[in-house]
């Protein structure tokens, strides 16, 4: 079990996220990294952290954390990117830091839930006008929603169709079906965990 953090409680809710951040600059453990990252991720739920989020450099934390070997610390980077998404300048931070090309490689990942936290992301990136960014349609992008979309995980199949139907045009759609036959593309789907879905 992962220690709390060394944080003294009286610094302050930007005290306590520099502590944060500093920690996991600072330890070798790959428990305690997953630990503060995880913390940080819930801490990027809260609008009225973005603030020091942005200041404290936190987005290009997640954004490095996402080229990490460790599935772990790359499931919190992406699940804080996600939490972060609402707001418009944390979508301009990502895209002109080339945040769009890590956000995809996590759509190949093993990890169900941070494949399901990436979809999300390019769904809150594409909501911003994705007309300046068409990397975020790509066809691989689009190709692999569409695998997607026919997926066994309800949640995997309606975030995929949420983001064809809403950010694809039918042309797009179609092109990517038609060349998805001949494509070496082969993004695996994630694998489903045998736990009981929860109601």
């Amino acid at each position: 079990m992962a220690q709390k953090p060394k944080v003294d409680p009286h610094v302050g809710r930007l005290g306590y996220l520099q502590a944060l951040v500093t920690e996991f600059q600072e330890t070798e453990s790959q428990d305690a990294k997953q630990q503060v990252l995880a913390n940080l991720a819930n801490f990027a739920y809260d609008p009225s952290n973005y603030q020091y989020l942005r200041q404290l450099q936190v987005l290009d934390l997640f954004l490095d954390s996402l080229s990490e070997e460790n599935e772990t610390l790359v499931k919190f980077a992406i699940g804080g990117l996600c939490n972060l998404c609402p707001d418009k300048a944390n979508k301009e931070h990502i895209l002109q830091a080339g945040g769009l090309s890590l956000i995809t490689n996590c759509l190949s990942s093993p990890d169900e839930e941070t494949v399901l936290s990436a979809v999300t992301t390019l769904i809150y990136l594409s909501s911003s006008g994705a007309g300046s960014h068409p990397e975020l349609t790509s066809l691989p992008v689009v190709q692999c929603m569409l695998r997607f979309s026919i997926s066994a995980n309800t949640r995997l199949r309606n975030l995929a169709q949420i983001f064809l139907e809403d950010f694809c045009s039918p042309s797009l759609v179609a092109e990517a079906q038609s060349q998805q036959a001949h494509s070496a593309l082969g993004i695996p789907l994630p694998k489903t965990k045998l736990v009981p879905q929860q109601p």
